[in-house]
């Protein structure tokens, strides 16, 4: 009953007239930007940092939460009509959704898409109201070591996950930690690492890190090195509507995909990528029409694009219970949390519960206004795909130099802009992912903060953190994590070495 009563609350706040707006325009964005290929949530939302830096919390949080979820519904577009998939989580969507397309089922194929993410992103919703307030009575119970475990889970989470090596997902955080060591130590009011450049003792602004890696990075990457690459849009014939056959054939991967897609997002290791490939392979085994499966099987397209949507709302449960990002969208939201002075966790729901409870409520309208917005407009979103690379990406960089020097009408926020964004280029370039670097920027001082209350208290004793029940099982986990994918990389290697020798006579 209480946690009816605070969503109550939560909807007062969502559909107030500002909030309700925000949202809209989230969706759309967040549309938008998934159909655009090259174009993501992460690097949306890096780039409206500073320009919504004077926004009310709520509303701003409203709206990054629909370009975060919307982006997931629109990326299908892009899949199938372009076989590009515009994240690495609809991969699986191109496989069966392109083949439809050629053979003139485009239509259908983008139906079930944008009504079985409306299906998983209405049933997660309700999963995350049931599921938050209890892992909040767990976590509010969290004292100092806790927390500072669950930091260390959080570093080891995105650079296990968000990368193709762990070593370089681990050079992309320490960079991180780095950068949030600059400026004054707030313990003993020390300047660290500012090289006598005063400019440098406030520390270096979240907003203009996350910008330089995001938007100008990943723009000047992709405008190097994807903007020659030729696309081919297959149309949309028919009627986009789906027969009777389609129905009975997608509504049970529907909610076997959310079923996949939500606890595997709010896992620290899950991501929305191995939901996807999950529930497409189970789609195959369960298909009463395997054969069909690479030829078009509508089932391949509604299963992995429930699991998909479903994802991205477990991994904001997890963002919000207890503040761990375990996508690169999660983690910008994560600064934009820290843009207003917040910070993402259980004592958020007693601190600010119309912030959280107004949040939970706007995706249960998001989802409503993105089913409207997908299926009705199809043929919008289809001509937004003609848009030329060159003008896009130069309009994001205008837009992210304007943006941070409003911040503080600073030129050294400019410098900065552009120095992190040219080593944001090379970090793309050379596969080094970017989200731990902004995981470490913003979560490096506050696992600090906890690390030296939790040293006070124990009064140096760094058993601490072994005796306690929950850091242990906390640490535990993230050793499991570590040496986890080093034991089965591993044996793979071992199997493959063993095939040729076992095939010769």
């Amino acid at each position: 009953m209480e946690t009816f009563n605070a969503l109550m609350s939560g909807f007062a706040v969502a559909l107030t007239l500002q909030n309700l707006m925000l949202g809209f325009i989230g969706v759309t964005l967040g549309t938008l930007v998934g159909v655009l290929p090259g174009v993501g949530p992460a690097l949306t939302v890096a780039l409206l940092l500073p320009a919504t830096a004077s926004f009310d919390p709520t509303g701003a949080l409203i709206m990054f939460a629909g370009i975060y979820y919307g982006a997931m519904y629109g990326g299908s577009t892009t899949s199938i009509l372009l076989n590009t998939p515009g994240e690495s989580a609809t991969i699986i969507t191109a496989l069966e959704g392109n083949v439809m397309a050629k053979a003139g089922r485009g239509g259908p194929a983008l139906s079930t898409a944008a009504i079985g993410s409306f299906v998983a992103g209405s049933i997660s919703v309700v999963m995350l109201t049931v599921v938050a307030p209890l892992v909040v009575d767990v976590a509010i119970k969290f004292g100092p070591a806790e927390y500072f475990s669950v930091m260390v889970l959080a570093f080891v989470t995105v650079s296990t996950l968000l990368g193709a090596s762990m070593a370089r997902g681990l050079a992309s955080l320490f960079f991180g930690l780095w950068i949030g060591l600059i400026g004054i130590d707030g313990q003993t009011g020390q300047p660290r690492f500012t090289m006598g450049i005063p400019e440098l003792l406030d520390g270096i602004d979240v907003v203009v890190a996350a910008v330089g890696l995001f938007a100008v990075g990943e723009t000047l990457y992709l405008a190097t090195y994807l903007n020659k690459t030729v696309d081919k849009l297959e149309q949309v014939k028919g009627s986009i509507w789906m027969s009777k056959s389609d129905w009975a054939r997608s509504w049970k991967p529907w909610l076997r995909g959310t079923m996949l897609g939500f606890p595997i997002g709010a896992m620290p290791a899950g991501g929305s990528e191995i939901p996807t490939f999950l529930s497409y392979s189970m789609e195959k085994k369960l298909s009463k029409n395997p054969e069909e499966f690479g030829k078009g099987a509508i089932e391949g397209v509604a299963g992995p694009e429930a699991a998909n949507n479903a994802s991205s709302t477990g991994t904001l449960a997890m963002l919000l219970t207890i503040g761990l990002p375990t996508s690169a969208t999660a983690a910008i939201v994560l600064a934009a949390f820290q843009q207003y002075g917040l910070q993402p966790g259980p004592l958020l729901f007693e601190t600010q519960p119309l912030l959280v409870w107004g949040l939970i409520a706007s995706m249960y309208i998001g989802n409503v206004l993105l089913l409207i917005l997908n299926l009705p407009l199809v043929g919008l979103w289809i001509k937004l795909l003609s848009i030329p690379r060159p003008l896009l990406y130069g309009g994001i960089l205008i837009f992210a130099t304007l943006g941070a020097y409003g911040l503080r009408n600073s030129w050294f926020d400019l410098l900065l802009l552009y120095i992190i964004g040219l080593i944001g280029f090379l970090m793309r370039r050379y596969d080094v992912p970017v989200a731990p670097t902004i995981v470490g920027m913003i979560l490096g001082p506050v696992a600090e903060q906890q690390l030296r209350r939790a040293l006070s208290i124990s009064q140096g004793d760094m058993s601490i953190f072994v005796t306690k029940p929950i850091s242990a099982s906390i640490l535990l986990l993230t050793a499991v994590l570590v040496i986890g994918p080093m034991i089965w990389k591993r044996r793979q290697a071992k199997r493959a070495a063993a095939a040729p020798a076992a095939a010769t006579p």
